[in-house]
C-alpha cells in the first residue's frame, strides 16, 4: 500500500473534527465533498453560511454531515474573543480588538482548536502563509519545547527505495529562509516527529549541503556542521548525520563511504536552508538520476505548523486535510500517554 493510501486509511480509522476556515472558496468546498465522501475527517466550513450554499448550488455539491458556521453568528464568539484578548492583552490588544479579530475565519478556527471544539484547522487558499502561521500562534502558541515554527514538504517517489517506502520529509523549503545553527536543529528535530508520526518509521535525518564533512570551507556548510552538533545533543537517540550533499545520503555507495544515515536505508527526513534551494535542485537531480536513471516525481503537501493543528494551504486540500488529520490524532495519542 502506498504511503497516501495508507495516509487516507489511517485517517479514516480515527476520523478527527477539521475546520476548513475559507468555507467560500471553491477548492475547499471540493475538498469538503471529497472528505465528506471518503469519510476523512469530520468537517466544519467557516464563511458567510448562505454564500458557501450558494457556491455549493453554483459548483453542483451537495455536503451531508459537514457543518457550516459563520463566526460572526457564532454563540462561541465571546468566549473565543476573551480565550484571544487573555493570551493577547500583555501586547497590547483590548477586549474590543479582540472580539473584532475573533470573527476573523482564520483565527475563529484555531480559536476551535484551542478551546478544544476541534482537533485542526487547513486553509491557506487565499490567505497568506503570515496570515495563517500568525493566526496559530497568536491562538494556540507553539509545541512545547520549541522556539520556531517551520515547514516540510512531504514528497512521494514512485522510487521504493527512496527515503520510507518513496516517501520523504524536506524541511525548511517555505517558513525560515535563513535558520542559524540552532534553528536548523530544531527544525530538524520537529520535522523528525513529523516523519514519525506520518510515516510511522523511526527517522533518518540527513542535514544537507553543497559540501560533504567539511569538503567546502565555507560559512553556510560549517553552519550546517553546527547544526548537526546541536541536533545530536538535543536528541541524542536520532539517527542523523551532516553536512552531507543529497548524494552522500541517498545514494548507497556513495552513502557507505561518507554519511552514517544513508546506505540501504535510506533517509526520510531531509533538512536545508531554503537559501540554498537552487544547489539542492541540482543535486537531487543528480543523486535521482543516478538511483534510477531517470527523474522521480516528487509530490506532496506543504505544512507549516511544528504543533500539528494549523495548516497553511496551496494545492491539494484533500490531501492537507488527511495529514492535518492524521497529525492531530498523533498529537492526541502523545498527550495522553504524557498524562
Amino acid at each position: 500500500m502506498e504511503i497516501l493510501q495508507k495516509l487516507r486509511a489511517r485517517a479514516r480509522q480515527d476520523p478527527q473534527r477539521i475546520v476548513l476556515f475559507e468555507g467560500e472558496e471553491n477548492r475547499s468546498l471540493i475538498a469538503a465533498e471529497i472528505i465528506e465522501r471518503e469519510k476523512l475527517a469530520k468537517l466544519t466550513l467557516l464563511g458567510n453560511v448562505d454564500k458557501i450554499q450558494t457556491r455549493l448550488r453554483t459548483l453542483g455539491i451537495t455536503l451531508g454531515s459537514s457543518a457550516l458556521l459563520d463566526p460572526a453568528g457564532s454563540g462561541k464568539l465571546k468566549p473565543y474573543a476573551q480565550r484571544l484578548y487573555e493570551r493577547r492583552r500583555s501586547r497590547g490588544m483590548t477586549e474590543p480588538e479582540a472580539l473584532q479579530t475573533a470573527r476573523l475565519p482564520r483565527i475563529f478556527a484555531d480559536l476551535m482548536v484551542a478551546a478544544g471544539d476541534a482537533d485542526g484547522s487547513v486553509g491557506g487558499a487565499l490567505t497568506t502563509t503570515a496570515d495563517t502561521v500568525r493566526a496559530a500562534l497568536w491562538t494556540l502558541g507553539l509545541a512545547p519545547g520549541f522556539s520556531l515554527v517551520s515547514s516540510f514538504f512531504l514528497m512521494v517517489s514512485p522510487q521504493k527505495n527512496i527515503g520510507a517506502d518513496g516517501a520523504c520529509l524536506f524541511a525548511d523549503c517555505a517558513v525560515v529562509p535563513q535558520p542559524s545553527p540552532a534553528q536548523l536543529a530544531e527544525i530538524a528535530l520537529a520535522t523528525a516527529e513529523n516523519a514519525r508520526a506520518l510515516l510511522e518509521v523511526e527517522p533518518r535525518v540527513a542535514m544537507l549541503s553543497f559540501s560533504t564533512k567539511g569538503n567546502a570551507g565555507h560559512p553556510t556548510a560549517a553552519a550546517v556542521r553546527e547544526a548537526t552538533k546541536t541536533l545530536c545533543a538535543r536528541a541524542p537517540h536520532l539517527i542523523a548525520d551532516g553536512e552531507l550533499q543529497l548524494d552522500a545520503a541517498v545514494v548507497p555507495e556513495i552513502a557507505a563511504q561518507s554519511s552514517g544515515v544513508g546506505g540501504e536505508r535510506a533517509c526520510q527526513c531531509f533538512h536545508l536552508p531554503r537559501a540554498q534551494l537552487r544547489q539542492h535542485r541540482l543535486q537531487t537531480r543528480r543523486a535521482f538520476r543516478r538511483l534510477h536513471r531517470r527523474r522521480s516525481h516528487p509530490a506532496g503537501p506543504l505544512a507549516t505548523r511544528e504543533r500539528p493543528l494549523a495548516r497553511r494551504e496551496r494545492r491539494g486540500h484533500r490531501e492537507r486535510g488527511r495529514i492535518t488529520a492524521i497529525q492531530a490524532a498523533s498529537l492526541k495519542a502523545q498527550e495522553a500517554i504524557r498524562m
